[in-house]
């Protein structure tokens, strides 16, 4: 078992609710284990500014089998939500990343892990904080704790109002 980091993120039809409905069929994987999630975050788009705000939020888990049989199942998932990809860092409504597979470095054509863009998106590294302490190293990378200092400039809010945790209970 490795722990894992999951990124979900939405910005179409009713976000929370597609993070609920995400996080169910996460719970529901062969091989993944201890899933557990952070408080719900929003931020403005990294691309194009024409769409709405971003909800986001950070898995954690135990996976057993290999990072490709993951990537595909997350691939899977956000196809029967309805995943669409429309334009580069469009609007999307689910998104799952594999930010981190314990201390694996592997870059594929269609697979990088660390997730490459992680020391620049405060929406993974705050979460991240949330279930895993500002010391936790991501390989390659200084601990969340110094990479949160360093994007504290960031918009992000964090939706108070918002639990995704009960929807693995359901």
């Amino acid at each position: 078992m490795t722990l894992t980091v999951i990124a979900l993120g939405s910005n179409l039809d009713n976000p929370p609710e597609q993070l609920k409905e995400a996080s169910r069929r996460l719970s529901r994987l062969t091989g993944l284990t201890d899933l557990t999630l952070s408080r719900v975050y929003t931020s403005p788009p990294m691309g194009p500014q024409d769409q709405p705000a971003f909800y986001n939020a950070i898995a954690t888990c135990n996976y057993a089998d290999e990072p490709s049989c993951l990537l595909t199942e997350l691939q899977g998932i956000e196809h029967a939500m309805g995943r669409v990809k429309l334009r580069l860092w469009g609007e999307r409504r689910i998104d799952l990343d594999i930010i981190q597979m314990g201390e694996r470095s592997i870059k594929e054509t269609d697979l990088v892990i660390p997730h490459p863009g992680i020391s620049g998106r405060l929406f993974v590294v705050k979460p991240m904080i949330d279930l895993l302490g500002r010391d936790h190293k991501v390989p390659g990378l200084a601990d969340l704790g110094t990479l949160r200092d360093e994007l504290m400039h960031h918009p992000i809010s964090l939706c108070e109002d918002i639990d995704i945790n009960g929807a693995i209970l359901a």
